[in-house]
């Protein structure tokens, strides 16, 4: 059932590439400049708004539901989503579906550039038909926001409680009026002792603001809300776990043909971005509390889940060899547990590589000819409760020599692409490589798919061995030559 599923993938990304000579993946990044004075045409309304923001994690995840209305007495179909000027480059994984048939994918975004002078920039979703005057259409809008969880206070103790603050609008940011909506926040616990209050003669229903249900906030119901209205509301909460950030994800991915093996390695630049330690780390406290396993805001592991058939892991840093480590094979899963040779607090930092190879045949197809599709995760690396946010992943597919017409296809979002030759050893004008740049990745990404075509003749799989044969000839035929040679000093005795 398996082969089944990944075959017809396979069909369905060959179609797509079909239908366009273009990667589908294109950058979030529009040639539209627009002028600070810009304003969005009033062409729609939101009938009914419900935002829901998730702090479980080290990072906030928002998914907002919106019912949007056509206004205008023509068809419509570019709707613009503002956000702050600081806050626009913090949003990642921004995606925008039809809530009523999501299984038609997720619609064109763009992010349009902008005047520098602008404090307010938009995301620009483009409908897939657009909307008839009077017609409505429920939109589902998710996106993560990095770096938005700060500790406060900004130093505790080792062992102490770690509370973060999360600040944001109770109204929805939105360009167009907005005849109704709610706000509701999620907390990882109860335990939340700071927030802003807001009166019951804002509120449609006349309650005070927020509305408690266990580890659920609500704002809301508000009723006719400008375009642009904004009302600022903090709130601290209990957040004893590390807020991993990695500044830099590079991995690359070596595909093998002679070998049938498909090598991994990631190189992560890690940082606690949590509660700095308000006195100096101790050691004895640390390992006095390490047999009870307390909540802590200190990183001290990583687990990473590979694929079935995953061999020879490693893992090392910046010093070389960590052996704190232990692989887990598995049929369904198998298990990497890493452990860093300190325990990271907040402020700390620290950076390693992993690696493993895997059976090639697990990921790779030929299809008719000379044509090949690869189907790999664009994210691995670690699974761990609270999440890990990435500000910049730069992938490497580094392909045989002499693979040709690479394409490629993920529902990432790519900011950059490109294909050149990375040189190793024994080639002749270097191995194909497929390199992809993203921003703001966080880790509910991991089951994104990359899917890699390219065209491999035959006769370029034996292009090693006769280079690795001629060298070999070389080498003895330089080593007859200089044994030949007459190296003697002084003239040659005649008899």
């Amino acid at each position: 059932m398996r082969s089944v599923s990944f075959v017809s993938s396979c069909l369905a990304a060959l179609s797509s590439f079909a239908a366009a000579e273009l990667n589908l993946s294109q950058p979030l990044l529009s040639r539209q400049v627009l002028p600070s004075t810009f304003k969005p045409p009033q062409v729609f309304k939101n009938a009914n708004l419900v935002r829901t923001t998730n702090l479980d994690k080290a990072y906030a995840r928002e998914t907002i539901n919106v019912i949007i209305e056509n206004i205008d007495s023509k068809p419509q179909a570019e709707y613009y989503l503002p956000f702050d000027a600081s806050l626009i480059s913090k949003v990642g994984g921004f995606e925008v579906k039809d809530k009523k048939v999501p299984e038609k994918g997720n619609f064109k975004v763009e992010i349009v550039e902008y005047d520098t002078e602008s404090s307010t920039e938009f995301y620009l979703i483009h409908l897939p038909t657009p909307l008839a005057p009077k017609e409505q259409q429920t939109l589902s809008i998710t996106y993560s926001i990095l770096t938005s969880l700060f500790p406060v206070p900004a130093s505790i103790g080792q062992s102490d409680k770690q509370y973060v603050q999360y600040t944001f609008s109770a109204y929805t940011p939105s360009a167009y009026n907005t005849e109704k909506q709610k706000t509701k926040i999620k907390f990882p616990n109860s335990d939340i002792p700071d927030y802003t209050s807001i009166p019951a003669d804002l509120n449609a229903d006349n309650k005070a603001d927020p509305q408690k249900q266990g580890s659920t906030f609500t704002y809301g119901p508000y009723n006719d809300i400008p375009a642009g209205a904004e009302q600022s509301v903090s709130v601290r909460f209990e957040f004893t776990k590390p807020l991993t950030h990695a500044s830099l994800l590079e991995r690359d991915l070596e595909v093998s043909h002679w070998g049938g093996n498909l090598a991994s390695e990631e190189r992560y630049w890690l940082a606690n971005k949590g509660a700095s330690l308000k006195n100096h780390f101790s050691r004895v406290e640390w390992q006095k509390t390490s047999y009870l396993s307390p909540p802590t805001s200190a990183l001290k592991a990583l687990n990473l889940p590979l694929h079935p058939g995953a061999l020879n892991p490693y893992f090392t840093d910046d010093i070389g060899n960590v052996s704190t480590s232990r692989f887990r094979p598995g049929k369904k899963e198998a298990l990497l547990e890493l452990k860093p040779r300190y325990p990271i607090f907040g402020g700390w930092k620290y950076s390693f590589r992993v690696g493993w190879d895997a059976n090639l045949s697990t990921y790779l197809r030929k299809l008719q000819g000379d044509s090949y599709i690869l189907k790999v995760p664009f994210l691995e690396g670690p699974r761990i409760a609270e999440g890990i946010e990435y500000a910049r992943v730069n992938l490497r597919v580094i392909l045989p020599e002499g693979a040709t017409n690479v394409k490629y296809s993920t529902s990432v979002p790519i900011i950059a692409s490109t294909t050149t030759l990375h040189k190793t050893f024994m080639d002749t004008v270097g191995r194909t490589t497929l390199s992809l740049s993203a921003i703001n990745v966080v880790d509910d990404l991991r089951d994104r798919q990359l899917i890699v075509t390219y065209d491999y003749p035959w006769t370029a799989g034996f292009r090693k061995p006769i280079v690795i044969t001629l060298g070999v000839f070389a080498v003895f035929a330089v080593v007859y030559v200089v044994g030949s040679l007459d190296t003697s000093i002084g003239k040659k005795k005649t008899a």
